[in-house]
């Protein structure tokens, strides 16, 4: 099997750049819906063009599009912070992380070279860590990085502030739920310092200033997992975030190692349950190496990423009609759908459903869910 390195890479024009960050800050738009309307306009630039029509189509009476002005904003404060934003497809976006379910169009990404590290492994656990765990997590952290590998955290005490002090000299990665210029925990400051003066790098997918909400961590943890060949989970609750890491882990197939710890110990709930359910126990780096040794590159799902060449531009002139956008709308209720019965049922072809879906996601009436599944949003009928 081919490794990640074999996926072609390029390189945005400032143009698209910029084309790239209005479509991504524009009302609606997430990481899949951004891959699906490139595919579908050729371009950012023409996506963009069509959004308002789009979405008219789909029931919204207005759209409200990223200023010119917005965007231009974020790529100067981008550069006055020091850091830059890297596009999906582009070299140092990280390799594993364009095979997770809906990999961020542009990332920002300050520091070295640690994002396209080819080999990764994550160390997370809980923050309230005992002396016993931090221990283990800079062990950990020490001897993955002697034989190679870089180490991605979330920055947070206890556990992840622990596995980034001693990669320090090794590579390590910290990966933000707000912006990269919204530092949480604070008094992180002088470890992040060390780790980007030591060519290590932070990333994040939120525009700089964003400060985390609650649902922003599980989303930041979906990119721990996914940068990484591997999840090494040290005294995790049983509520804990890094079973959430856990869990991205297991649907993106990468390898889940958890740390054993005292069943007396609740910080250790929930490393224990995910040896139960079947991760593989680690008593030391030795055992990640070992699991690792063979498998150097994840059975990675295929690919569907954008692609958008210097010059290029395509307009897609395939539109439905009314007669079956009104069928998809009243096939469609709150119970989730596969998007290959919707098809057979709706008797057309797959490009036009897909086009319908686009519209009434950007009108903000469809839900999508896992499994190519889709539902109409409730009192949007």
């Amino acid at each position: 099997m081919s490794g990640v390195s074999s996926y072609k890479t390029f390189s945005l024009t400032e143009d698209q750049r910029l084309a790239w960050l209005r479509l991504i800050r524009s009302e609606n738009i997430g990481p899949a819906l951004f891959r699906d309307l490139l595919n579908h306009a050729g371009s950012a630039e023409r996506a963009l063009e069509m959004l308002p029509e789009l979405s008219k189509r789909g029931g919204k009476k207005s759209y409200r599009l990223c200023p010119v002005e917005d965007a231009v904003a974020e790529l100067e404060a981008h550069k006055r912070f020091g850091a830059r934003l890297v596009a999906l497809g582009e070299a140092d976006y990280p390799p594993r992380l364009k095979h997770i379910d809906g990999p961020p169009p542009l990332l920002s990404v300050k520091g070295g070279e640690v994002p396209a590290a080819s080999r990764m492994v994550a160390i997370v656990g809980a923050r309230n860590a005992s002396l016993s765990g931090r221990k283990l997590a800079g062990n950990f952290a020490r001897d993955l990085g002697a034989h190679g590998f870089a180490i991605a955290s979330g920055l947070a005490r206890g556990i992840d502030a622990a596995a980034h002090e001693a990669a320090l000299q090794t590579g390590t990665l910290a990966v933000f739920a707000g912006g990269l210029n919204v530092l949480y925990p604070p008094e992180h400051g002088r470890l992040l310092a060390a780790m980007l003066d030591a060519g290590g790098a932070a990333i994040s997918e939120m525009p700089l200033g964003w400060k985390p909400r609650g649902r922003d961590f599980p989303r930041r943890n979906r990119l721990i997992s996914g940068v990484s060949l591997a999840v090494v989970v040290i005294e995790a609750a049983k509520a804990s975030g890094s079973l959430h890491t856990a869990r991205f882990a297991l649907e993106q197939n990468r390898d889940i190692y958890a740390v054993p710890g005292s069943p007396l110990d609740p910080r250790s709930e929930g490393a224990n349950a995910l040896i139960r359910q079947g991760a593989t126990l680690a008593r030391s780096a030795d055992d990640v190496l070992e699991g690792l040794a063979g498998r150097v590159e994840p059975d990675l799902p295929l690919f569907r990423g954008v692609t958008e060449p210097p010059g290029e531009r395509s307009a897609a002139s395939h539109e439905p009609d009314d007669r079956l956008r009104s069928k998809i709308i009243e096939a469609l209720g709150p119970a989730p759908v596969e998007l290959d019965e919707l098809i057979r049922f709706v008797e057309s072809d797959a490009r036009s459903v897909n086009v319908i879906l686009l519209e009434l996601e950007l009108a903000g009436r469809l839900e999508r869910h896992a499994g190519q599944k889709v539902s109409l949003l409730m009192g949007t009928s």
